[in-house]
């Protein structure tokens, strides 16, 4: 067994295959010399993901980040980033290379990231494959606040209710939010103002919830958040923390005095139910909040 685990240990640091491994708050962890050469990374650097993908961006190494407004770019990626168990893609480098990764997500948060060198792979079928990526992307993202949409939601509502079938226990919590009196905001200050409140609240929530956790807009002004593996008391934390960011908004810096809420309804996964079954008792705890003074956050058992 031991001679197991050293062969291993010598192979993993030999191979030109890229290896990390990444903790729940998507802090690197582990990563061989391999990809530690790729991401431009010293032998002992364990940085946040979000920081890597930022400085290599200013200094022009690591992955090639074609948009113009990276912490817009950064907001997308991270909506999407390590939410299902596993996830393929193809990305570029700013060395030239090409590279085929692979995301594989344990029930903590834990992520594995393999990555080969496909570089070989001739230009015209890469170029089908990228445009390929990018439209799988549009189709999952919020165009408005870049975060994930409906579509990818629903995908990772689903996704947890089936896991859980498999291992036949049922934790994790749905909430949904809805910003209040919406309507009033765009009636009174226009559509654009009130794409701003959007942009803003989805921003103001993004730093607030896990890598884990997946948070999307679902339609209009109103939003999902999915706790897996957490149980109605850590998710009411959560939740508690996102109305009391929103309080402390002031989104119009022309009008300093301008604030808004939101409102929410929590839920906890039962044993046996259907993706359709949990978003509805959501939307009935939504309702209630709403309709018991708004601003504040209902659970339903």
């Amino acid at each position: 067994m031991d001679n197991i685990s050293e062969r291993f240990a010598t192979l993993q640091c030999a191979t030109s295959v890229l290896i990390a491994l990444y903790d729940q708050e998507d802090r690197l962890r582990y990563a061989n010399a391999a990809f530690r050469s790729a991401f431009a990374l010293d032998p002992v650097e364990t940085p946040l993901w979000g920081d890597l993908m930022r400085r290599n961006t200013l200094a022009g190494k690591g992955t090639i980040i074609q948009a113009a407004d990276f912490e817009t770019w950064l907001v997308s990626a991270q909506s999407r980033r390590g939410k299902l168990p596993f996830r393929a893609f193809e990305t570029d480098l700013a060395d030239g290379r090409w590279l085929w990764m692979t995301e594989t997500v344990e029930g903590d948060g834990w992520m594995l990231c393999i990555a080969t060198d496909i570089t070989h792979i001739r230009a015209s079928e890469r170029d089908l494959r990228q445009d390929r990526d990018f439209a799988l992307k549009a189709s999952q993202t919020d165009e408005l606040t870049s975060i994930s949409n409906r579509r990818f939601m629903m995908m990772a509502l689903e996704d947890l209710v089936c896991r859980q079938v498999d291992a036949g226990t049922a934790l994790g919590c749905i909430c949904i939010i809805d910003l209040d009196f919406f309507k009033r905001i765009n009636d009174s200050f226009g559509h654009q103002t009130g794409d701003g409140v959007l942009i803003d609240f989805a921003r103001r929530v993004h730093p607030l919830v896990r890598r884990r956790d997946s948070f999307g807009r679902i339609g209009g002004e109103e939003f999902m958040l999915i706790l897996p593996d957490t149980t109605l008391a850590q998710s009411e934390m959560i939740v508690d923390r996102i109305l009391q960011s929103v309080r402390g908004a002031r989104p119009i810096q022309a009008m300093p005095g301008f604030s808004y809420t939101c409102s929410a309804g929590l839920v906890e996964l039962r044993p046996g139910e259907t993706a359709r079954e949990i978003y509805s008792r959501a939307d009935a705890a939504l309702y209630m909040a709403k309709h018991t003074g708004r601003d504040r956050l209902k659970i339903v058992a």
